[in-house]
């Protein structure tokens, strides 16, 4: 299991969002505590430690620290304003 650290921007950012893209948010959440590198997942080019999920048209972006088993995440928003 990896702990799952969302830092305080992205909370901010969260609670930003629709209600129902929260909880489909959260349950993305949920399961990047067993894997933290989910089927379509992606490595974000130019980055050295950054990954991304989609959810719908919202996106997570999270480091993964594998040594203390912690996924940071970074950024949470909707796919056009998210990589800006």
């Amino acid at each position: 299991m990896y702990k799952v650290v969302v830092s305080n921007s992205a909370s901010k950012e969260l609670q930003d969002l629709p209600s129902l893209a929260v909880g489909r948010i959260i349950e993305a959440l949920r399961k990047l505590q067993t894997e933290p590198r989910p089927p379509g997942s992606k490595k974000l080019r130019g980055t050295s430690d950054l990954w991304r999920v989609r959810v719908g048209d919202y996106r997570i972006v999270y480091a993964i620290e594998d040594t203390i088993r912690v996924v940071d995440i970074r950024k949470i928003g909707h796919r056009k304003d998210i990589y800006e």
